[in-house]
C-alpha cells in the first residue's frame, strides 16, 4: 500500500509564518517610538513581578490592589528620583558653560597651570613631539570644553522642550508595567507556548533571558548609582565645580568593564596635583581606587553571583554597541542579545555533539568554581 501520508509544511504552513513574520515585524516597527517605554515597562516586570506575587498572597489575592502598591513604589523610589535629577542636571550644565562663558572658569588658564608645573623632562618631551606650541593649545582645549559644555546643555534643555513626548513615553511604560505586573505570567507562558522551538531549547533561552535581564539591573545600574552618587559628594566636598555633573558621568562610565569612573577622576586628580593641590589630588586618587573603585569589586558579585559570567571583552563591545544603536537603553539591549548569542550558539553546539560550551552566565563560574575546588 502507497505511504501518502501528509507533508510536514505544506504551502499554506509557509505563507502563515511568512505571514506572521511581516506582521510580527511591523508591529515593532509601529511600536519604535516607544522602545525605550516598553522596554523600561519589560524590564520592571521582571525585576519585581515575584515582588508582586507575594504581595497578592498576602493581600487574599487582591491583585489590582498588590500591582498598585508595588507601582506607586516603584514611582517613588526610581521615577521620582530620576525626574528631580533630571532637573538638577539641566541647571548644572547651564550654571557651569555659563561660568566657561564668561571667563568664571578660564580652560586656558587651568592648561598653562599645568603647563608650569610640569618637569622638564616632560616639557622636552612636549617640544620632541611638536606640541611646543602652548597658546595654541589652550586656545583649543578651551574652545573644545566650551562648545562641548554648549552641546551638553543644549540637549539637556531639548528634553524640557519635548516634555510632552517624555510625558507620554512615562505614561506608556508605567501603564504597561501595572498589566505585566500584574498578569506577567499569564502573558509569559503564551509567548513560551507560542514560540517556534522546542521545549527545552525555548526554556533555556527564556532562563537566560531572564537571568542577564536581572543581573544587568541589579549589578550594574545599582553599582552605578553606588559609584555615581559617591564620585559626585566627593567631588562636591573638594569644591570641584560640576559636581553633579562629574558624579553623573562616573554612574555612566561604571558601566563600561575596563574603563570604568577612572576616565573621570583620573584626569581630576593629575589636575590637582599639577596646580599644587596635592591634598585634593591625594584623596581623589585614594577615594577612587579604595573606595569608588572598591564598590564594583564588593557589591557585584554580591548582587549579580552566578548570574552572568561574560567574559569582559565580550560585555565591553556589546556595551559600547548597545549604547551606540539604542542610546541609554543600550546597556541593558546590549548584554543581552549577547549573552542570547552565547547561549543560541552553546545550544547549537550541544546539538552537534560539542564536548565544551562557550561561556554563559551559567557556564562560566561553574567552570572557574570546579578549577578552584576540583573534587
Amino acid at each position: 500500500m502507497t505511504d501518502r501520508r501528509k507533508p510536514r509544511y505544506s504551502v499554506e504552513d509557509t505563507g502563515f509564518a511568512i505571514l506572521l513574520i511581516l506582521i510580527t515585524c511591523a508591529f515593532a516597527w509601529l511600536l519604535a517610538p516607544y522602545f525605550g517605554a516598553v522596554l523600561w515597562g519589560v524590564v520592571a516586570a521582571i525585576m519585581f513581578q515575584p515582588l508582586t506575587a507575594k504581595l497578592t498572597r498576602r493581600l487574599d489575592g487582591r491583585a489590582n490592589l498588590a500591582t498598585s502598591l508595588v507601582l506607586l513604589g516603584l514611582i517613588a523610589v526610581f521615577v521620582v528620583p530620576t525626574i528631580l535629577l533630571g532637573f538638577n542636571l539641566v541647571s548644572e550644565a547651564t550654571a557651569l558653560y555659563q561660568k566657561i562663558s564668561t571667563n568664571q572658569i578660564d580652560p586656558g588658564r587651568m592648561f598653562h597651570q599645568i603647563e608650569a608645573s610640569l618637569p622638564g623632562w616632560a616639557r622636552h618631551a612636549i617640544d620632541r613631539y611638536g606640541l611646543s606650541d602652548i597658546e595654541t593649545l589652550r586656545r583649543q582645549f578651551g574652545s573644545s570644553i566650551s562648545s562641548g559644555l554648549q552641546t551638553v546643555a543644549g540637549r539637556l534643555l531639548s528634553v524640557g522642550q519635548g516634555a510632552l513626548s517624555f510625558v507620554a513615553a512615562l505614561g506608556v511604560m508605567l501603564y504597561l508595567s501595572w498589566f505585566l505586573l500584574r498578569d506577567g505570567e499569564k502573558y509569559g507562558a503564551m509567548v513560551c507556548e507560542a514560540m517556534p522551538l522546542h521545549a527545552e531549547t525555548r526554556d533555556s533561552l527564556v532562563e537566560h533571558f531572564l537571568r542577564v535581564v536581572r543581573a544587568t539591573m541589579r549589578g550594574t545600574v545599582v553599582v552605578a548609582v553606588v559609584q555615581g552618587l559617591l564620585g559626585g559628594i566627593l567631588f562636591s566636598v573638594l569644591g570641584i565645580e560640576g559636581a553633579l555633573i562629574w558624579g553623573v558621568l562616573m554612574g555612566f562610565f561604571s558601566l563600561l568593564p575596563a574603563v570604568g569612573t577612572g576616565i573621570i577622576w583620573v584626569p581630576v586628580a593629575i589636575y590637582l596635583f599639577a596646580t599644587g593641590a596635592m591634598v585634593k589630588g591625594g584623596i581623589v586618587v585614594f577615594c577612587g581606587i579604595f573606595v569608588i573603585g572598591m564598590v564594583d569589586n564588593v557589591l557585584r558579585p554580591i548582587l549579580v553571583g552566578r548570574d552572568t559570567r561574560m567574559p569582559d571583552f565580550v560585555v565591553l563591545i556589546a556595551t559600547l554597541a548597545g549604547l551606540e544603536l539604542f542610546g541609554l537603553n543600550g546597556f541593558i539591549v546590549g548584554p543581552v542579545i549577547a549573552a542570547l548569542f552565547i547561549a543560541a550558539w552553546n545550544e547549537q553546539r550541544e546539538r552537534r555533539g560539542g564536548e565544551k560550551p562557550l561561556p554563559t552566565p551559567a557556564t562560566a563560574q561553574d567552570s572557574a568554581d570546579t578549577e578552584a575546588h576540583p573534587s
